[in-house]
């Protein structure tokens, strides 16, 4: 189970309950994605902040990469960090299996840290995919590498680490896009299988951890307006949300920053659902389901 880092008393919120923490966020090279929104919590937070990115996968995506260059949106990080807190960046192919252990001593380097307390997983493979009849075992070695087995890979890393002594426990949340929630996503089977195992995998990992003082979630975003949808399709999904709009990046980044706080030391193994109401079906025409993309 987790350490009892919080104190004894009265309730009292801390208006920055990850000052003097190191966190990595993986995936955050856009600044209309998850992840940089994550960061950006995190860092206002109190947090020391790493900012991963791969701009090669952003830049074959029909969306491209962001105008804005990594250092700028670490700068941007940056604006809202506490004084003494450091916020750095560095690129990484998550696909290499090497590169998720060379990532976190990287990461944990830049901001001469000891050890990392957080990592987010928000990073994904999108794209060269689709259904049963058309996936081959290339596709699906591929999402698998980056959707899963580097997230495990990483993880691992990160327990290398340890934790210190009396020190706060570590936090670990990884993203998934609903999968197991209904229907899944027939239309990117690759995607959905791949990101579908790690709602498995955190309530495993959970338990291997615990007595590490780790604690290991999943967030289900839901769909969110990362810019992967346009026009019709975009519309269509608006539609299928109670207050018909979308989610924006800050929705998911709340709930992921909350769970890397003291605050939810009590949950572990869990996958958390943040949809808004969202009515998954029927989907935009030409796809599985709304969901993937999010990073």
């Amino acid at each position: 189970m987790p350490h009892h880092d919080a104190p004894s008393g009265p309730p009292f919120r801390d208006p920055y309950p990850l000052r003097g923490r190191a966190a990595l966020v993986t995936g955050a090279s856009r600044r209309g994605g998850i992840g940089f929104a994550v960061a950006r919590r995190l860092a206002a937070y109190g947090a020391s902040v790493y900012l991963h990115h791969h701009r090669p996968h952003d830049e074959d995506q029909p969306w491209g990469a962001d105008e804005a260059t990594p250092a700028e949106l670490a700068a941007a990080v940056r604006e809202v960090a506490l004084d003494g807190a450091v916020v750095a960046h560095g690129p990484g192919d998550l696909a290499d299996p090497d590169a998720p252990a060379a990532l976190v001593a990287e990461a944990t380097a830049a901001l001469g840290a000891d050890r990392l307390d957080v990592l987010v997983a928000n990073h994904g493979r999108s794209g060269g995919d689709g259904p049963l009849d058309a996936v081959d075992a290339a596709m699906l070695d591929a999402h698998w590498a980056v959707n899963t087995r580097s997230v495990i890979l990483l993880v691992q890393a990160l327990a290398r680490q340890g934790r210190a002594p009396g020190g706060p426990s570590g936090r670990i949340v990884v993203m998934t896009s609903g999968q197991d929630v209904r229907g899944g996503m027939p239309d990117e089977l690759a995607y959905g299988l791949a990101k579908g195992a790690l709602s498995s995998a955190v309530r495993t990992l959970a338990t291997a951890l615990g007595a590490d003082r780790y604690t290991v979630n999943a967030v289900n975003p839901g769909p969110v307006d990362t810019g992967y949808l346009t026009d019709e399709d975009h519309a269509a999904v608006a539609g299928l949300f109670p207050g018909g709009a979308w989610a924006e990046p800050d929705e998911p980044a709340r709930l992921v920053s909350w769970l890397a706080t003291d605050e939810a030391r009590w949950i572990t193994g869990e996958v958390v659902n943040s949809e808004g109401g969202f009515a998954r079906w029927p989907p935009p025409a030409g796809r599985g389901g709304p969901g993937s993309g999010h990073a």
